[in-house]
């Protein structure tokens, strides 16, 4: 029976750097490959011929990505190791510290997860959330742009404008004739630029939507979650397995309170880890269903009057939202 080897990946844009060690974490070799198919390839019979591997990969949501997902297909054990902390570094910084100290999470079972990213499917809403994500600001910059230069403009030009809606405001310009003075052909190319960056972001909800009902229709069916909130719900959760209860969803979320009691003070104080863009997803479901859903609503006032504030009322609002949504989430189909 082939020796357990604990494989550490040190990854970069260009290149890979792993170490193996044997279960006394005694090091048996080390290599480095390039970040493309025929570089992974290498790394798995590499690592083969060394015994029955176990990968510790960093940074699966980025240059590790193609790896994990690379050596998950092939049937490989892969874990996700955590960036090295600052005082595991005392001996230093390089690729084969960093790979070595990934392999050691696998000896020890401690900072490995489950790679976060698991499907086809995920990983193309990831893409459509970054684009949109882009468009809007982009956007938005665009509209910030027009109404700043605007007040600058020509007096005629200004008098044209001034009081109109944002959207009425790059309608106008953009199907405006070709000026001839270099003002008003400035103002007509920003206007263009944002009516295009708003159609990029309506073909890119039409997606998101299309997606997302394929994935999530029970998820969308609940009160207050819209299409951006779900696609972001399913995105940030990735592979269902990596949550063992609705705990652990929770702290992913950043929803789990923190104790901060000391003597007889007993509380509770925000949590700033996990997931801020899931964090973020699960705010904007709270405020719509405080709103719009009796149940939570009630519980929302419920907690005003046992003395909560408002921002600790919509902290408990998010767990508990988080405890109702991590089963839906869990049944999200597991795609290749």
């Amino acid at each position: 029976m082939a020796q357990t080897v604990a494989i550490g990946v040190d990854t970069h844009k260009g290149m890979h750097v792993a170490v193996a060690l044997n279960e006394h974490g005694g090091e048996l070799d080390d290599c480095s490959i390039a970040a493309t198919l025929a570089g992974y390839s290498q790394l798995l019979g590499w690592a083969k011929r060394l015994g029955e591997p176990i990968f510790a990969v960093e940074g699966c949501g980025s240059y590790g990505m193609g790896l994990a997902r690379f050596l998950a297909a092939q049937g490989a054990l892969v874990h996700e190791a955590e960036r090295p902390r600052r005082k595991d570094r005392k001996r230093g910084k390089n690729d084969l510290i960093d790979a070595r100290l990934a392999a050691r999470c696998v000896l020890s079972g401690e900072g490995l997860s489950t790679p976060r990213s698991s499907g086809a499917e995920r990983e193309l809403l990831r893409m459509l959330l970054a684009e949109r994500k882009g468009a809007v600001q982009a956007h938005t910059a665009a509209i910030n742009q027009l109404h700043a230069l605007v007040v600058t403009a020509p007096a005629e030009l200004r008098e044209q404008l001034s009081g109109l809606s944002s959207a009425r405001l790059v309608k106008t310009l953009a199907r405006r004739r070709p000026a001839t003075d270099e003002a008003g052909a400035v103002l007509r190319r920003i206007a263009q630029r944002a009516e295009s960056l708003q159609r990029e972001i309506q073909e890119t909800y039409a997606s998101l939507k299309k997606l997302a009902y394929e994935l999530v229709p029970e998820l969308l069916a609940q009160c207050g979650v819209g299409v951006i909130s779900a696609a972001q719900l399913v995105v940030s959760s990735g592979d269902p397995r990596r949550m063992r209860n609705e705990a652990a969803f929770a702290a992913l979320a950043g929803t789990s309170p923190v104790d901060a009691s000391s003597g007889k003070q007993q509380r509770h104080r925000l949590n700033r880890g996990g997931d801020r863009q899931l964090n973020c997803a699960l705010h904007v479901i709270s405020l719509q269903r405080v709103r719009r859903d009796p149940e939570t609503a009630a519980y929302y006032q419920h907690l005003l009057a046992t003395g909560k504030t408002k921002r600790e009322a919509r902290r408990c609002v998010k767990r508990a939202l988080a405890r109702r949504l991590y089963p839906l989430l869990r049944q999200t189909p597991l795609t290749t």
